[in-house]
C-alpha cells in the first residue's frame, strides 16, 4: 500500500484514505477535486444543510431527508469542479507559494487539457443535482456560476477575496431554502448574510497560514489586509454571523432546540477567536477546519427543532 507521505499535499487531511485506495494514475485528479481535503466540500455544504433545517423549521417538520442527500452529492461535485477551475487558473501563482506548489499543474503531474475534462465531468454532477429540484431552486442555482467564476481571480485584484468567496459559498442557503418552498423568503436571505460573514470569517483565519508568500508573488486577502488586527477583524464578521443567524432562526419561528443549536455555534465561533493571535500555520489550518464541527453544532439544533418543536 502506497504510503500517504509519498503524494499528500500539506493540507490534505491527515492519514487520507482515498489517497490510499486511488491508483497512482488518479491521484492527481483526487487532489484537483480536493477530494483528500473533505472541509471545502464540508463548508459548501454547511449552508445548504442549514436552510433545509431552517425550512423545516418553518414548516414544522424535520429537515427533508432527501434534499439533504442531494446537497451532499452536489457539494463535493461542484466544490470539486470549482477547485479545478481555480487550480486551472492558478497554477503559474501556485508554484510561487510553497503550500500549494507540489499541486498537480504546477509540479507537472496533470496537464490542463486532462484538468478542463475532469473539471467538464464533475460540472455535469452538479447539473443532475440541480434538475432534480423546482425550477424556481434551479434558478436560483444557476444564478451563482457568474460569482463562482469571477472568484479565482479576485485575489489578483483585491484585498476582499474573502468576500467573493463568501458570496459564492454562501449561495447554498438560498437554493436550500427555495427547494422546499420555491420562493425566497426573508429569513433565508437573512441565513444567506450569516453564512457570508462565517465565510469571511474562517477563510481570513485559513489565509493566515500563506500570508508570508501571498505576500512575495503579490496575492491579496484578508488575512494580509488585516494584519495584527485579524482577530479583531474575524470576531467581528463572526459576531455579524451570530446575530444575522438568531435572526433567520427568529424569522422562521425557531424555538429552544435551534437556540440550543445556535448558542453552540456561538460559543464556537468565539473559541476561534480566543486562539487566532499568534497562530501557528498549523493551528490556523485546524481553526479553520473546527467549522465543519461548528456548522455541524447549527445544523443539530435547526434539525431537532423541525422535528421535535
Amino acid at each position: 500500500m502506497r504510503a500517504p507521505s509519498a503524494v499528500a499535499l500539506p493540507d490534505a487531511a491527515p492519514a487520507s484514505l482515498i489517497l490510499r485506495l486511488a491508483p497512482d494514475y488518479a491521484i492527481p485528479f483526487v487532489q484537483l477535486a480536493r477530494w483528500d481535503r473533505p472541509i471545502g466540500w464540508e463548508l459548501l455544504l454547511a449552508p445548504c444543510w442549514w436552510a433545509t433545517g431552517l425550512a423545516g423549521v418553518a414548516a414544522h417538520n424535520g429537515p427533508n431527508v432527501w434534499h439533504l442527500a442531494l446537497f451532499l452529492i452536489g457539494a463535493i461535485a461542484m466544490r470539486g469542479a470549482g477547485c479545478t477551475y481555480n487550480d486551472i487558473l492558478d497554477r503559474d501563482l501556485d508554484a510561487g507559494v510553497e503550500r500549494t506548489r507540489g499541486r498537480p499543474l504546477p509540479s507537472g503531474r496533470a496537464t490542463a487539457k486532462a484538468a478542463a475534462a475532469f473539471m467538464a465531468a464533475q460540472s455535469l454532477v452538479g447539473l443532475a443535482v440541480v434538475v432534480c429540484f423546482n425550477r424556481f431552486t434551479i434558478a436560483v442555482a444557476f444564478a451563482s456560476l457568474l460569482i463562482v467564476a469571477v472568484y479565482p481571480l479576485m485575489k489578483r485584484i483585491t484585498s476582499w477575496p474573502q468576500a467573493v468567496l463568501g458570496l459564492a459559498f454562501s449561495w447554498g442557503a438560498l437554493v436550500g431554502w427555495t427547494a422546499t418552498f420555491a420562493r425566497l423568503d426573508w429569513p433565508a436571505v437573512a441565513l444567506y448574510f450569516a453564512a457570508f460573514c462565517w465565510t469571511i470569517g474562517y477563510d481570513t483565519i485559513y489565509a493566515q497560514q500563506d500570508a508570508r508568500d501571498d505576500a512575495i508573488v503579490g496575492i491579496r486577502s484578508t488575512a494580509r489586509l488585516f494584519g495584527a488586527q485579524a482577530r479583531a477583524g474575524v470576531g467581528l464578521f463572526y459576531a455579524l454571523t451570530a446575530a444575522l443567524t438568531e435572526l433567520a432562526i427568529l424569522g422562521a419561528g425557531g424555538g429552544v432546540w435551534a437556540q440550543i443549536g445556535w448558542a453552540a455555534f456561538t460559543a464556537h465561533l468565539a473559541w476561534q477567536v480566543s486562539r487566532i493571535d499568534g497562530a501557528s500555520p498549523a493551528t490556523a489550518l485546524k481553526l479553520f477546519r473546527s467549522n465543519r464541527d461548528s456548522a455541524l453544532l447549527l445544523f443539530a439544533g435547526l434539525a431537532a427543532q423541525g422535528a421535535l418543536g
